[in-house]
């Protein structure tokens, strides 16, 4: 805030609080610049929830001790310190590749936040809008977000996952895109090979390297059901 601004912030806290009136030219001009020096930083009024007469008149009401300077700069840190907690980055527009112009467009968006000029992104943005048409395209052409000569180095590291889609790949059902009624495995997860005692306690859970045929016939089943459809 200016001068001007802060002498009609201190006519408004003397309406609402005759305490803190000074009746002295000097008093006065001296209360001006302290309050000036320490709100010099905080705005009389954003568009995006902030106004410092609903802060004074919040103090009034709470609080049985004069309003200083320093109440109202600590509420405005507060509501700062509230928007940004409220903020989620979006995406920036910049090139990923340029760290510093991604960086500088970060940064304008959080300041733009934290002075009331813009409000919070409270919704996550990574993939808001859809991809771009460059990535569309690419996905067409090569079948998956996942490059194949990236998906074939990640093969060793998930030789499960590697496993179904050499599966999918040859024509034969994912058995594990299915849940398996027989030894209740959600879908996902390998088959377990469950063993009872005589008196029906389980004595074993092992996992299964194939799923159980019941479970595959399923999946079968489903899959022709869908290119029926």
């Amino acid at each position: 805030m200016d001068r001007r601004e802060v002498a009609a912030v201190l006519a408004h806290i003397g309406r609402l609080d005759p305490r803190t009136v000074r009746t002295g030219t000097g008093e006065a001009r001296d209360q001006i610049a302290q309050w000036q020096e320490l709100l010099d930083d905080v705005p009389f009024a954003t568009d995006h929830g902030w106004d410092v007469r609903e802060a004074i008149g919040s103090h009034v009401l709470d609080s049985p001790y004069p309003i200083l300077p320093l109440d109202v700069a600590r509420r405005w840190r507060a509501h700062r310190r509230d928007r940004l907690n409220r903020h989620t980055d979006p995406t920036p527009a910049a090139d990923p590749d340029d760290p510093a112009a991604w960086r500088a467009e970060l940064l304008r968006s959080r300041n733009a936040v934290a002075t009331g000029m813009a409000g919070p992104s409270t919704h996550q943005q990574v993939t808001s809008g859809g991809r771009s048409r460059d990535v569309e395209e690419r996905v067409r052409e090569i079948g998956s977000c996942i490059p194949p000569a990236v998906r074939a180095e990640l093969a060793r590291y998930r030789p499960s996952r590697a496993a179904r889609e050499a599966t999918v790949a040859e024509g034969i059902p994912d058995a594990l895109g299915v849940r398996c009624d027989w030894c209740h495995a959600p879908v996902g997860s390998p088959c377990r090979q469950r063993r009872a005692n005589p008196d029906g306690a389980a004595r074993g859970n092992a996992v299964r390297t194939t799923p159980h045929p019941s479970r595959v016939d399923f999946a079968a089943a489903l899959r022709d059901r869908h290119r029926a459809a």
